[in-house]
């Protein structure tokens, strides 16, 4: 198999493991709070922290990265080029933030776009972290530190495109899943905007809030 029937192929295997709702499949597994049910009602690692604690946000945290970079370590295995590796990652980016299994309710991709950040490049995704850390210290404001991180991926890939350091086909992997991230993001872009959106004390959440709160 080869051309559009793998691209097809690759793109439906992308959002299906990227749709794995893992917050709630974690708080199943453990027995803890369903993270739809608390804060914002999403399933991803910032809100399973409030619904669950640190520990199982953390592993909530991991398990998405993975649903980001596996789907195209799958795509290379099989021998698919970087522009359908690209576009496999950007459908798990697209499945985290609308699942399938849930009713189109998820996350918001970060964890899974960092993922398959890692396989495009680890360079830039170890370069990442530093920036993310930064934001989220000065500011308290995980979702604005998320959104910071993406523009600014999407800016370095572009340039090491340009220079020949990276293949620019990786382009069509930072674009679209960042937009995917910012349209995710629409009701905290207008909380940041507010003032009103929740702020994590010494790098935790805040305490569980109300659903639509958070």
């Amino acid at each position: 198999m080869d051309g559009p029937p793998l691209t097809i192929a690759l793109l439906v295997l992308g959002y299906l493991v990227g749709a794995l709702p893992t917050g709630v499949i974690v708080a199943r597994l453990s027995g803890g709070t369903d993270p739809r049910t608390v804060g914002t009602g999403r399933t991803g690692s910032t809100n399973a922290r409030r619904a669950m604690g640190s520990v199982r946000g953390l592993v909530v945290a991991l398990l998405d990265v993975l649903k980001g970079a596996v789907p195209i370590l799958l795509a290379r295995f099989l021998d698919a080029d970087v522009g359908q590796q690209a576009l496999t990652g950007v459908a798990a980016v697209a499945g985290s933030w609308k699942s399938v299994y849930i009713g189109f309710g998820g996350g918001r991709g970060v964890g899974t776009w960092f993922g398959g950040l890692i396989v495009a490049s680890p360079l830039v995704a170890v370069l990442c972290l530093p920036l993310y850390a930064v934001v989220i210290r000065r500011t308290g404001l995980i979702s604005l530190a998320s959104l910071i991180a993406t523009v600014v991926v999407v800016a370095v890939v572009a340039v090491l495109a340009t220079v020949g350091s990276l293949d620019p086909a990786w382009l069509l992997y930072v674009i679209p899943s960042a937009a995917i991230v910012w349209l995710a993001h629409r009701e905290n872009i207008g909380r940041i905007r507010a003032g009103t959106e929740p702020r994590v004390d010494r790098g935790f959440p805040s305490p569980p809030r109300t659903k639509g709160a958070g």
